[in-house]
């Protein structure tokens, strides 16, 4: 039996190479593998954020439409990942492509240390809500309840986030 269309929230970002060239290379990727991309962020420029000694991020946010699973779309993205060249050193490392399942319709998936959705933090991150809001401003979050615009608006994060 095939899945509906859903519609997922991706946030990407990387931070060394040609930023723009690998933002645009998953883009495509994921119109292959993933599915019908409806929605995208400009890039915008961020300070690094939990291991801070290293070049400033690209992050955009994109919105798709997949008939995929959760775990299908998390395989497909850790795949387009690892074929544009990212490998996993450090947590917080720098990398080329960076690839987070932020939302996944209104579902909420907790399989620990597989994947949880929505993405634990995003709340609390002003790199993922600034891209989100450009292309989702009244998404609501499924377990908070408030808009991605309510949580922009009640963020206590200083982070720099530049649209470029």
């Amino acid at each position: 039996m095939e899945l509906e269309y859903i519609k997922i929230y991706l946030l990407l970002g990387g931070n060394i190479g040609e930023r723009e060239k690998y933002l645009n290379d998953a883009v495509a990727l994921i119109k292959e593998r993933v599915g019908i991309v409806f929605a995208q962020s400009s890039f915008y420029q961020t300070a690094a954020w939990g291991k801070e000694n290293q070049p400033d991020f690209l992050n955009q946010a994109i919105g798709v439409e997949t008939n995929l699973s959760a775990i299908e779309v998390l395989k497909a993205i850790l795949k387009i990942e690892s074929d544009l060249g990212r490998i996993r050193k450090e947590k917080w490392g720098e990398r080329v492509i960076d690839i987070d399942l932020i939302f996944y319709g209104d579902q909420i998936i907790d399989l620990k240390d597989v994947l949880q959705v929505p993405h634990p933090f995003l709340h609390q991150r002003k790199f993922v809500l600034m891209p989100l809001q450009e292309i989702a401003p009244h998404y609501i979050h499924p377990q908070l309840k408030v808009s991605v615009s309510e949580l922009l608006d009640n963020l206590k994060d200083d982070l720099e986030v530049l649209k470029v």
